[in-house]
């Protein structure tokens, strides 16, 4: 099937891969850059209110309220802390493993910017730093260096103008000041009275610089020059110009995850991962014998290939990113089974073993490349649109497809080559699922209707939900999850906390942890309910705060709503040009809606809310499910040529039968995945599986009964 110079390149460059990937990969815990949602820590989105500051002073306020955030945690002893602007006036702080709140209320005062005299006299400072402080002076530290300070300000942020980076007269960076009229008049008189001295940039208590004067300025501008590098000459004017212009920061959006719920979802993660993982190959090696073993090997590639593809992006594993990675295993199951359906149509048609495993590949490619794509598709706008642990999940099935491609068919048609090469003389399969010769046609209607009843009628339930049925991500709020021990009775916390003041709570039982709780509300209330849980319980932790403010519910929820019409447009689109009729691409997006309306319905009749994760599933199912309906297409447009005098119909009937033990196969192995995410993600990934759950389902179904049928709707002519 592939020839010995070539299958021995393969072999090098697959044994390459995987030692490469290995190298990526191990060890674990240093290699892969774990999310705030696995190890703990903090996120916050702080918004910057410039509605006070001129268009042209902006970035630099940003810019500086970027350094005084990085100033303030880092006075916490804080390590790998990411502080990065967000769009005009936004900064995001991601905190890895630190969950206190104080650091928050710190970053968010607006910092003061003053300009002091230091006091060169030798007794004062070492009588200072004795513990003697002279009245009217207070002791600083600046580059390892105790400085003695008058108290009287001689001058304020206010004063300042504005600062920027320049050259001093050896070419050097410099940073250049212009003070506003009144600070002009100040600044004269300070360096006037002062020259020889050193005057002290303060910012927020900290010495910032301490430049000498070497003679009074008058002109209302000035130069400080030293050993500056030109990032140091740039922080120092951010600095500057933002504490002139004080910039207000207000907490938008708020996600802290204690450490012991952050491991906690770890053991989730990996224990639903290696039950899917066992799921799926007991399945495929008992049904396809040696092509399950080599199905399997296939798996654990994608595996390891998507971790050493996270690890050189950059990426970041998180709760749904695993979940994804759980995800992509059943999906890659989906090309192996492809593979090894149309090799079995091959040696029924008994065609030698090597010219159907050739011929099962090849047959196979479209379709395999097709559907892998439009899940791809849906994975790039869930990556543009989302935030987060989201964008993690989007990564990995973005990975995980490509890598699937790669391994079902290079890898895997690599593998039987080996095997032919050695007297592979027969390739044995388990048969349970025959083609049946159902007039699926026959019940469209029957199905339309049914589809119809329930979809409406969770729309129904749905609306009488409105005011409950988004969760915090678009409705804005609070949730704050806690360990109380010992366990205790929840209508005891509620009596607690009902005379508390804090307005109307909801509080519930947290069944991922003995003695857990959760209490929702619309306002901040993490401060005052912590301090009273504390007073009245023995033992309170933190285990994770989330707080959505209206103004990101908004925009988050704007931006799924694109996520979802831009992936149904993709779609669209590809499948449309694919197969040379839009109406083929418009039947598959109209089955995607039915499929993510059913999901949405069963979501409702079961009391879960919509969050960003449920947006993420309902992405997923539009992906996965278009999988089944272009391989239904694909054999449909296979079979136009040979069939050309049965009806349209009869062509979908027929094209429906011979994928049918397919579309059973792989549905039921991405199912049984999911189900592991159910039953062992916990709590946080409860509602995206049991909506993933729904809308796998629901696409089997649509894939048979509505998708396809469709197209006699649509079209009124033979393919």
């Amino acid at each position: 099937m592939i020839k010995r110079t070539d299958l021995n390149w393969r072999l090098v460059i697959i044994f390459g891969l995987i030692i490469a990937g290995a190298f990526f990969v191990f060890p674990f815990n240093q290699n892969i850059n774990l999310g705030l949602d696995l190890k703990g820590g903090m996120h916050v989105l702080l918004r910057a209110d410039t509605s006070g500051i001129a268009k042209d002073k902006i970035s630099d306020a940003i810019g500086g309220a970027v350094e005084k955030i990085r100033t303030r945690i880092d006075e916490f002893g804080v390590k790998e802390t990411s502080i990065t602007p967000q769009g005009d006036n936004s900064i995001l702080v991601q905190i890895p493993g630190e969950v206190d709140r104080e650091i928050i209320k710190r970053v968010r005062e607006v910092g003061k910017l003053e300009f002091k005299i230091v006091e060169e006299d030798s007794d004062k400072t070492t009588a200072a730093i004795s513990g003697t402080v002279p009245e009217g002076y207070e002791l600083a530290q600046f580059n390892n260096t105790s400085l003695l300070l008058t108290k009287e300000v001689s001058l304020t942020g206010a004063d300042l103008a504005s600062s920027f980076v320049g050259f001093d007269a050896s070419g050097l960076p410099s940073v250049k000041l212009q003070f506003t009229g009144a600070g002009a008049k100040a600044f004269a008189k300070t360096t006037e009275e002062n020259v020889g001295k050193r005057l002290a940039i303060v910012l927020d208590g900290k010495v910032m610089s301490a430049p000498a004067i070497r003679e009074a300025i008058g002109s209302g501008s000035a130069e400080i020059t030293g050993d500056f590098s030109m990032d140091e000459a740039r922080i120092l004017t951010s600095v500057l110009n933002s504490g002139a212009l004080p910039v207000p920061l207000l907490v938008e959006e708020e996600r802290t995850v204690g450490p012991l719920l952050g491991s906690d979802s770890i053991r989730r993660g990996i224990n639903s991962t290696i039950l899917g993982a066992i799921f799926v190959a007991i399945f495929m090696i008992i049904y396809y014998f040696l092509g399950g073993v080599v199905a399997v090997t296939c798996i654990l590639l994608n595996i390891l290939f998507i971790l050493a593809g996270l690890h050189l992006l950059h990426g970041t594993l998180t709760l749904p990113g695993i979940a994804g990675i759980i995800l992509t295993l059943g999906m890659a199951v989906d090309a192996n089974v492809l593979i090894y359906e149309r090799i079995r149509e091959e040696l029924d048609a008994k065609r030698p073993l090597s010219i159907a495993i050739k011929n099962g590949f090849e047959r196979s490619k479209s379709a395999i490349y097709d559907s892998n794509l439009t899940t791809i598709i849906a994975g790039i706008f869930l990556f543009i649109y989302g935030t987060g642990p989201v964008r993690g999940f989007a990564t990995t099935l973005i990975l995980g497809n490509i890598i699937s491609i790669f391994t079902a068919i290079w890898i895997g048609k690599t593998m039987f080559s080996i095997f032919l090469n050695r007297g592979l003389k027969r390739l044995p399969m388990l048969r349970i699922l025959k083609s049946p010769k159902i007039d699926f046609i026959k019940w469209r209607n029957l199905c339309l209707v049914v589809s119809i009843c329930i979809i409406v009628a969770g729309m129904f339930h749905l609306y009488s939900r409105r005011s409950t049925i988004f969760g915090i991500d678009f409705s804005g709020g609070q949730v704050l999850e806690y360990k109380i021990t010992p366990a205790t009775n929840i209508e005891k916390i509620r009596a607690v906390l009902k005379t508390s003041g804090l307005g109307q709570l909801e509080i519930q039982d947290f069944k991922d942890v003995e003695g857990g709780i959760i209490i929702k509300s619309q306002h901040d209330v993490a401060d005052k309910s912590e301090e009273i849980l504390k007073k009245n319980f023995e033992q309170v932790e933190r285990l994770k705060v989330t707080t959505v403010g209206p103004a990101v519910g908004k925009t988050l929820k704007e931006k799924a709503l694109l996520a979802i019409v831009l992936s149904l447009l993709g779609i669209l689109v590809y499948v449309g040009f694919k197969f040379k009729h839009f109406d083929f691409g418009f039947a598959g997006v109209v089955a995607l809606f039915h499929d993510s309306l059913i999901s949405l319905a069963f979501l409702s009749f079961f009391g879960y809310q919509i969050d960003l994760l449920i947006v993420t599933a309902l992405l997923t199912i539009a992906g996965y499910s278009i999988n089944d309906t272009i391989v239904i297409y694909d054999r449909i447009r296979e079979l136009s040529p040979k069939m050309h005098k049965l009806s349209l119909g009869e062509i979908i009937n027929k094209a429906t039968n011979e994928t049918f033990s397919r579309t059973i196969i792989t549905s039921f192995t991405v199912i049984m995945t999911v189900v592991a995410i159910f039953l062992l993600g916990g709590e946080a990934l409860k509602g995206f599986s049991f909506c993933l759950l729904v809308g796998f389902i629901a696409g089997v179904y649509s894939t048979i009964y509505i998708a396809a049928p469709l197209v006699l709707f649509f079209r009124k002519s033979r393919v």
